[in-house]
């Protein structure tokens, strides 16, 4: 077998241009990075999906990774992220449908765009949402402290910002990748307005919105210990919204489906290969 290379592109948006990354041929899978984030950090590295006959798009959420920030007069709402979403579709994922996912920010990024424009997708893959159709004020104060964190001391700002009530089994393995990301920002100010901005912004109004996404749906949950910012109870919420949802997890006391990018691409694989997401490809 060829070996599997990534093949970086970019799509212009106004302002600026969206990174992205491309691995392999076949029915496109876009996957969308979580908050702080970058492309690099939804299925790890792994080439699971390239290597099941898929063609993996990725690409950098504006203003972070190697994207450029929001142009003046722009921000970080969902509406501006399901329209980059919606360009990168039309210049690298073909005229027919495909599946979309995403962690976290991208998983409501996914979803919004979802509601939206439905018949363009075989599938849906939700990977810890966290969003429950009203924002916490408590919750955008934690943001607000870690934008506070990055704007006054760079990464070693938010990374003591970060570095709260973390469980102590997994502190040491959470502080590394975290720290690792966090050095990949071209533009960290834009990292930190998007901090205040996308917590504040509905990616729908409503749960109830969730029941007309008439598409075959992955959930990936995670349990609570290792990653209690993505809530498992959430995402047992969205699949039980979603009219054709199937939820999946790892086992309790190990460490996250969404961070093991091997596990977690052979189940996006599987999923694929589900007679409900070829059937709506035509295959």
């Amino acid at each position: 077998m060829a070996a599997i290379k990534p093949v970086e592109y970019t799509v212009q948006r106004p302002g600026g241009t969206l990174a992205g990354e491309a691995m392999g041929e076949g029915a496109p899978v876009v996957l969308l990075h979580g908050i702080t984030a970058t492309r690099r950090y939804v299925v790890h590295g792994s080439k699971a999906l390239p290597r099941a006959g898929h063609r993996q798009l990725t690409y950098d959420a504006r203003g972070h990774g190697l994207s450029a920030p929001a142009p003046p007069g722009a921000g970080y709402a969902y509406a501006e992220l399901v329209a980059d979403l919606h360009a990168i579709v039309q210049e690298q994922a073909g005229g027919g449908r495909f599946v979309v996912g995403g962690h976290s920010m991208g998983a409501h990024t996914a979803v919004a765009y979802a509601i939206e424009h439905g018949d363009r997708l075989a599938g849906l893959v939700v990977i810890g949402p966290v969003y429950m159709g009203f924002v916490d004020p408590e919750v955008l104060a934690a943001w607000d402290r870690l934008a506070d964190g990055l704007e006054r001391g760079g990464v070693d700002g938010f990374m003591q910002a970060f570095d709260r009530d973390l469980d102590p089994a997994w502190r040491d393995t959470v502080l590394r990748f975290t720290r690792e990301r966090m050095n990949e920002h071209r533009h960290p100010e834009a990292v930190a307005r998007a901090l205040r901005e996308v917590p504040r912004s509905a990616p729908f109004e409503a749960m109830s919105e969730l029941e007309f996404i008439d598409v075959p749906a992955l959930v990936v949950a995670s349990h609570d210990v290792a990653d209690p910012g993505h809530p498992y109870a959430v995402a047992t919420a969205y699949a039980e919204r979603l009219p054709s949802a199937r939820l999946v997890s790892e086992p309790e006391g190990t460490s996250p489906l969404a961070w093991q990018g091997g596990r977690l691409s052979r189940a996006i694989a599987e999923f694929c290969a589900s007679a409900s997401v070829r059937s709506r490809q035509g295959a």
